[in-house]
């Protein structure tokens, strides 16, 4: 992304979040103010011409979005019970989960972290739509490209000797290969029974030809607005550089089991793309 420029593309899975509690029944992903934080405007476009929203890429990546969305806050519900305290939310763009009443029990320290200008234009955002959040939150700024995380987190008054839940959700495909690493060491150097859950897409040579098409057609978007994919990764490999760095217990959900667990009762034919993973990974 462009500095001082806030993400298009952190916008545009806002809009893709939001489209999906109108547009998709049953919801995969509940989100109450998906349609608060967008904006007036953007609200009002949606409401008035959903139809846009349904072409095929549209509808694959809302999918995305909404599985990932679900996953990440499931398996954060699975830490609290097991008595963590602390959640990072890497790259959180519009993410609503600060601001949104969740009745779990036990105390919850959200940190938002994100690039300045993506930050500072959602806080303008929020504020303009009068949103506050429902649990202790603090903001971090950070360019993952030039800044160490755990030294972003440690002075934004992280407490490194307790165990933290990391999500880290649509961001990976968007960097380089070595900042995407410097993050997961930083994460692998937090806390024992820390973990991350993360998004990434496998490489496109391994896709069929019409897969492929869709794949680059998607890539030629993202271009488009300044902000293009970089990064891809073989299950296998990713997991044993997973281990090299210190993580102990990996899970990683392909397509196909994305769609098992998420869409096989599905008729209306509601389904994610071919390429994206979610993978977990554990201290």
């Amino acid at each position: 992304m462009e500095a001082g420029r806030p993400s298009v593309t952190a916008q545009g899975a806002a809009m893709l979040r939001a489209a999906h509690q109108l547009l998709d029944t049953p919801r995969i992903f509940v989100d109450p103010l998906a349609l608060t934080i967008i904006g007036t405007e953007a609200e009002a476009a949606l409401r008035a011409d959903p139809v846009s929203f349904q072409t095929p890429y549209r509808r694959r990546q809302r999918a995305n979005i909404a599985a990932r969305s679900r996953h990440a806050e499931d398996a954060l519900a699975k830490a609290r019970r097991r008595g963590v305290r602390q959640y990072v939310i890497l790259g959180a763009g519009l993410d609503t989960f600060a601001y949104r009443s969740v009745s779990e029990d036990g105390a919850l320290d959200v940190f938002e972290v994100d690039h300045p200008a993506t930050q500072a234009w959602k806080r303008q955002r929020l504020a303009e739509r009068g949103m506050a959040a429902t649990r202790r939150l603090t903001y971090v700024p950070i360019d993952f490209e030039r800044q160490r995380l755990a030294d972003a987190l440690r002075d934004a008054g992280l407490d490194m000797d307790q165990p933290v839940f990391v999500s880290w959700l649509g961001v990976t495909t968007y960097l380089t290969r070595d900042a995407v690493f410097q993050t997961l060491r930083s994460v692998a150097g937090l806390a024992p029974s820390s973990a991350i859950i993360f998004t990434y897409a496998q490489s496109p040579e391994t896709l069929d030809p019409e897969q492929r098409a869709m794949f680059d057609a998607a890539a030629e978007r993202v271009a488009a607005l300044g902000e293009p994919w970089r990064s891809f990764f073989e299950p296998a490999a990713l997991a044993e550089d997973l281990r090299a760095v210190g993580f102990a217990a990996i899970e990683d959900l392909g397509p196909a089991d994305i769609h098992a667990r998420y869409f096989a009762d599905r008729s209306d034919g509601f389904a994610p793309g071919p390429t994206g993973h979610l993978a977990l990974a554990a201290l």
